[in-house]
């Protein structure tokens, strides 16, 4: 029987997140009865406690090199991990409200070759430019309030960027405001470069304010282009956790996913999407000894299966990259390991325990 990990302890000087305030005991997956496969890690990075690890992404070198980018809340940095064998790199940032200065940053997105990374504290989004990390501009700081997670999608000429932004009740910062005060919950963004640098700009808020709906809980958010998708995770674990089907539009399309199969809490989310226009979520809960991570049908959202590593636990943010490497041919997932580390597992060891067709990914 496995037994519970341990966790690392909110960090001192920082404000704790939602999930992190439940008197509650935290669920086991070794007591949840939840049918899934094991799937090994490729890797584990070596763990850092003090640096309070959040969410992963990656990004391809014109030498081929694959680098894998995590935040660091504890101590206001970006990590970096060579993607395919988890040996330490690099970091950058540290604490402050410059320009590369960092405060509790939380989700990351890479694009082409920026980073944008949200950060908690300085209430913003700050983008950097690859392979440098230079810091290039910082916005958000006038709309957003508890800003978590982050989705960017190229377009014609721009970028656009959706923020989810977990403001609380302003006569409880334990729990979400009246669902009449949830409208805002995600800010969307248009990031255009301009003579000179970039500039960003607020195109909207978005927000279900109903009962079936709204998201009290917000961090998560992704999307799917090709669908007219946004899956959001619900954390709220008081009025069930799961994913909400957005449009890109903004609006409840009324279906939920994963309201039976979540059973601690919904966190990141990824996206496998196949040259023939199919594809995979991978969305994980929050197991504190195992993290669980549920996968669906990219069209029909329908449950394929789950899989869990031998160690990975408590993961908040996750990575897919379909990129094919001498170490990774059809791609890597990766998932963050108890606040401390990065695992990372090969596509191919997810496609065979999950009997997955073959997905070979879009070209670039």
């Amino acid at each position: 029987m496995l037994t519970a990990c341990a966790t690392t302890a909110p960090d001192a000087g920082h404000a704790p997140e939602p999930d992190e305030k439940s008197a509650q005991a935290d669920p086991l997956l070794s007591q949840s009865d939840v049918l899934h496969k094991v799937v090994s890690e490729a890797f584990i990075t070596a763990a850092t406690p003090d640096d309070n690890i959040d969410s992963p992404a990656s990004w391809r070198s014109p030498d081929g090199k694959r680098w894998l980018i995590a935040t660091a809340k504890a101590t206001d940095k970006l990590v970096v991990h060579d993607g395919d064998s988890g040996a330490s790199v690099r970091s950058v940032g540290g604490p402050g409200t410059g320009l590369g200065q960092l405060q509790r940053p939380n989700g990351i997105a890479v694009i082409d070759n920026y980073a944008l990374v949200v950060e908690r504290d300085n209430h913003r989004v700050q983008m950097f430019q690859l392979p440098d990390l230079k810091p290039l501009l910082v916005f958000g700081g006038e709309d957003l309030k508890q800003p978590y997670g982050l989705w960017v999608r190229a377009q014609k000429d721009s970028y656009e960027v959706i923020v989810s932004d977990n403001y609380m009740s302003p006569q409880n910062e334990d729990l979400p405001p009246p669902l009449a005060q949830l409208g805002e919950r995600f800010k969307r963004y248009q990031l255009r470069r301009v003579p000179g640098g970039w500039q960003a700009r607020l195109m909207g808020k978005f927000g279900d304010t109903g009962e079936a709906g709204a998201i009290r809980i917000a961090e998560s958010v992704f999307g799917d282009v090709a669908n007219d998708r946004l899956l959001v995770a619900e954390e709220d674990v008081a009025t069930g956790t799961r994913l909400r089907e957005y449009g890109l539009d903004g609006q409840y399309r009324g279906r939920d996913i994963g309201a039976g199969l979540f059973k601690a809490q919904a966190e990141g989310m990824a996206l496998a999407r196949c040259a023939d226009g199919s594809g995979y979520w991978i969305a994980t809960d929050q197991f504190k000894d195992r993290s669980l991570f549920h996968v669906f049908d990219r069209a029909t959202l329908k449950h394929v299966g789950a899989f869990a590593g031998g160690k990975t636990a408590n993961t908040d943010g996750v990575w897919l990259d379909q990129s094919a490497s001498a170490r990774f041919p059809q791609g890597v997932f990766y998932a963050v390991d108890d606040d401390q580390a990065v695992a990372a597992f090969d596509w191919r060891d997810i496609a065979r325990a999950l009997s997955l067709r073959d997905c070979k990914a879009p070209s670039p």
